[in-house]
């Protein structure tokens, strides 16, 4: 069975298919992710992400939300603290996964973009049917494992270009008052009109 979800607003057209469709996409390629993270982070909006699990099932989700950090010049980005363990992967080249816990409960899931040692990373925010990073990493089973992992070349996780036109409106990223007044008031979180449950 397959299920649509129609929105229609500002003049946007668009019909997302649910995760239950097969439908495959081009893969995105390293160029994709190599590029700034304020160019990577809003054109994830609309993508697919796609996950295939342990029992060899695969599922896909339009991308919804994302919010942007940007480099260790970015106090609310991990890499304002330096190249340590945790945030070595955010030094490789756009296309590998940053994962991390937070509040003992929650994997985060990041994808690092722009060029190596340039430490950037898009945080996914929402995807089809699960708003919010925590709640999304918790349905799809994203765990530490996935640290390094690269969605140019993984046959576990990747995302897909389904060339859907939608709109994207930016806000305030959430949650990082102790960036300070600069970098708490960057517009560097992206998300779809209208978000999806």
């Amino acid at each position: 069975m397959l299920e649509e979800r129609k929105f229609s607003k500002n003049g946007m057209n668009l019909k997302a298919r649910s995760h239950i469709e097969m439908t495959v996409h081009c893969r995105l390629s390293r160029d994709f992710f190599i590029r700034d993270v304020l160019q990577v982070a809003p054109e994830l909006i609309g993508k697919i992400l796609v996950i295939r699990s342990k029992g060899n099932s695969i599922q896909r989700y339009m991308i919804t939300e994302t919010e942007a950090y940007r480099g260790a010049e970015d106090k609310a980005c991990h890499a304002s603290k330096g190249r340590t363990e945790r945030t070595e992967v955010m030094y490789h080249e756009g296309g590998k996964i940053y994962v991390y816990f937070v509040y003992g409960m929650y994997w985060m899931l990041n994808f690092v973009a722009g060029e190596k040692n340039i430490p950037q990373a898009a945080l996914i925010r929402g995807i089809e049917g699960f708003h919010g990073p925590g709640k999304l990493t918790k349905a799809i089973c994203i765990d530490k494992s996935f640290y390094g992992e690269d969605l140019v070349t993984s046959n576990r996780i990747w995302v897909e270009d389904a060339e859907l036109k939608v709109t994207v409106k930016t806000s305030t990223r959430i949650g990082i008052n102790y960036a300070g007044e600069t970098w708490k008031n960057k517009p560097w979180r992206f998300f779809i009109c209208p978000q999806t449950p």
